[in-house]
């Protein structure tokens, strides 16, 4: 038996504990030591049932990762678990499986291997694998079906969301709740359950009845739009109403295997772990002083700094707003409540609940609770001298140890800090609309800022719900600097004839979230404009820019919020093309000199895409990202980039580097020096 699987004998029951921390993986070793758990439960004339439970936190969250990557590497064969399971479910004795925390994908196969499921109230059961770019890979389609019927099974495992234990008991995945101690609670269950006939999942047949899963699939390339693994466990699962249990099974590897093998799954496990690796901050150490944050003082109650505001109170953590005129700071506490109100909607919180956060609110039109705050957060309009003028103040106000952060999402930080006498206490929480949904948070380091104010400011992007990504200081930082390449090459095909529903369509086809014209409408073309402006001394004679956007602003179409931008909108926000915008496209390019054409929608994801790779290959050569996963974590979470592509740099990877540094030469750009250097070399950018 395994060391991370123990056996015991209690009041008659075997208990087979796994216990792999920190989340009880199926990592080898321990789907071997369950099955001889499992065996000398069957021999033993002490034992009448058997429950098997997890140590720690959680029952059994899933697979172990890292092994499909050293399978699709051909480091070691794939380890099929449905003789595991099959010895398991073939116990002559009742085998009731415990759950508390998770029972995720491996996890919830191995449950559904016994005869019975237990579980305490705040368990959670599901089928997440489409998350990866695969489908459960051990029976998971073949008997969850056979548990909850065709119709619910198909959902779970085509959306990849958990069910909370109140609704897998009534669904059937479970079969008790348990009140109290979960352990004391199963051997009781199993104790009961002794002696009587066994049931096995995969015999069961009365909920196979065929379902009608047009509108799933529907759902599914609505809502995934481009993803093979939630189709495919649609299939999987329907096999099941079709195909005896073995011709299910194998049916199931099958499409198991063409997932794992493709692209999608290599790119969404590349965002697993690199959501992971970019908590890690290259140069800080577990001893690194991390401060406290009780409370937080924000100046600016605008979108940004309401929405700011919002992320910190979900936290627990009470904020004073300040704004200087009545009617704004009333707007942005108007804000912040509608806020509450959508959550409550939702029902994502309780009524009660907002009121308590609400109450942690403090608008004031001075600078009361600056001077004991935690740390000062500034949302100001994105001017430089403004925000100079902003953190000249909070040094005065900002009590000794106070972290500075500035919202900025392009001016330079340290010429900001250099308005302070505490520049190694300023930093940049760069946060994307709207602050309080969008999970990134680009954390930009200035030339002083301390080692403790960078650990903190990382520590707090986790409690804010936030995935922070660390980065260095330059114009625009990382994100915003390769999506000015990016809206660029947008504006410029538009200049020279391509419609912008064209270019935006070929973006979302491909799988963007959104394209980078609605981008703009959504983000407000005035802010890009005004941002031009404050680096206009910049601009180099002889060179082209985009002049397009520019016009629409200066015309007053700022976007959404003027009903009128690169689109049109209605009362239904719909985005309707308006020949207003051709005829300024036409103007800009007889001013410019740019001739007009016929664009392919190849060419719009040639141009856009590969200015991302370019850029981003710039900025790891400068060192303003560390690593290409960095890039790619700002990118999916930070600017819709599609997860299932892996980011812009784990794209071009799948691509080959070698062949995307061509297509840079053919568009008759100069490829990055570092592109260059990995296309001939290791082919990856995180060599």
């Amino acid at each position: 038996m395994s060391e991370l699987v123990r056996y015991a004998v209690e009041e008659g029951v075997a208990v087979v504990t796994i216990d792999n921390p920190p989340v009880n993986a199926l990592s080898p070793g321990v789907p071997e030591g369950i099955e001889a758990a499992i065996a000398q439960a069957g021999a033993d004339p002490e034992a009448r049932a058997v429950v098997v439970i997890g140590a720690g936190r959680t029952f059994i969250a899933g697979a172990d990762i890292r092994e499909f990557g050293k399978i699709v590497a051909g480091e070691k064969p794939r380890l099929s678990l449905y003789g595991f399971l099959e010895r398991i479910e073939d116990c002559a004795k009742p085998v009731v499986m415990a759950i508390h925390g998770t029972a995720l994908g491996g996890g919830l196969e191995v449950a559904m291997a016994g005869h019975y499921r237990v579980a305490v109230a705040g368990a959670e059961v599901g089928q997440p694998e489409v998350k990866l770019g695969i489908i459960p890979g051990a029976a998971g389609t073949q008997r969850l079906p056979r548990l909850c019927g065709v119709a619910t099974a198909a959902r779970m495992c085509a959306l990849g969301e958990p069910v909370k234990a109140a609704g897998a008991l009534e669904a059937g995945i479970l079969d008790a709740i348990l009140d109290g101690d979960l352990r004391a609670g199963a051997i009781a269950f199993a104790r009961e359950a002794a002696g009587r006939p066994v049931r096995k999942v995969r015999e069961r047949r009365e909920k196979l009845a065929a379902a009608d899963l047009g509108p799933l699939r529907e759902k599914v390339e609505q809502r995934m739009r481009g993803q093979r693994a939630p189709l495919a466990a649609i299939d999987a699962v329907e096999a099941a109403a079709k195909l005896a249990f073995a011709e299910g099974c194998a049916f199931e590897a099958k499409l198991f295997n063409e997932c794992l093998f493709s692209p999608q799954s290599k790119a969404l496990i590349h965002i697993f772990f690199g959501e992971r690796t970019v908590g890690k901050a290259p140069g800080l150490s577990k001893e690194t002083p991390v401060a406290a944050i009780a409370s937080c003082a924000i100046v600016g109650a605008g979108t940004m700094g309401s929405g700011i505001a919002t992320a910190y109170l979900n936290a627990g953590i009470p904020v004073a707003l300040q704004e200087a005129g009545a009617e704004a700071l009333e707007a942005g506490v108007a804000r912040i409540r509608r806020n509450f109100d959508s959550a409550v909607e939702k029902c994502r919180i309780t009524p009660e609940e907002a009121k308590r956060r609400m109450s942690m609110l403090k608008p004031t039109l001075q600078w009361e609770g600056f001077g004991s705050a935690d740390i000062l957060v500034e949302a100001v309009y994105e001017n430089l001298e403004l925000k100079q003028q902003t953190f000249a103040q909070l040094d005065k106000l900002a009590k000794p140890g106070a972290i500075l952060a500035t919202n900025t999402s392009t001016l330079d930080i340290d010429r900001i800090a250099a308005a302070t006498a505490r520049p190694a206490q300023v930093i940049g929480h760069h946060f994307f609309s709207p602050a309080h949904v969008m999970r990134l948070l680009e954390i930009v380091r200035g030339r002083e800022t301390s080692a403790s104010v960078i650990a903190t400011s990382m520590e707090l992007a986790k409690r804010l719900k936030k995935v922070g990504v660390l980065v260095g200081n330059c114009r625009g930082f990382v994100g915003n600097r390769m999506f000015h390449e990016y809206m660029t090459q947008a504006v410029f095909l538009v200049e020279e004839g391509a419609e912008p529903s064209f270019v935006d369509a070929a973006l979302e086809d491909w799988g963007m979230a959104m394209g980078p014209l609605a981008v703009g409408d959504l983000a407000g073309l005035d802010v890009g404009w005004r941002i031009r402006q404050e680096f206009k001394h910049l601009e180099r004679p002889g060179v082209r820019y985009p002049r397009a956007g520019d016009r629409l602003a200066e015309m007053g179409r700022y976007g959404q919020k003027t009903g009128r931008g690169w689109y049109l909108y209605g009362a239904d926000r719909q985005r309707q093309p308006d020949p207003e915008v051709a005829e300024a496209a036409r103007e800009v390019a007889r001013e410019q000199g740019v001739a007009r054409r016929t664009h392919t929608r190849e060419e719009v994801l040639e141009r856009t895409l590969l200015s991302l790779v370019n850029e981003g290959a710039r900025l790891l050569e400068e060192g303003i990202a560390q690593r290409a996963v960095d890039i790619d974590i700002i990118y999916v979470y930070g600017y819709g980039f599609p997860a299932w592509r892996g980011g812009p740099m784990k794209w071009a990877e799948l691509e080959g580097l070698a062949g995307i540094c061509d297509r840079v030469r053919t568009l008759g750009w100069e490829p990055a020096p570092l592109l260059v250097e990995r296309a001939g070399g290791a082919g990856r950018f995180d060599a």
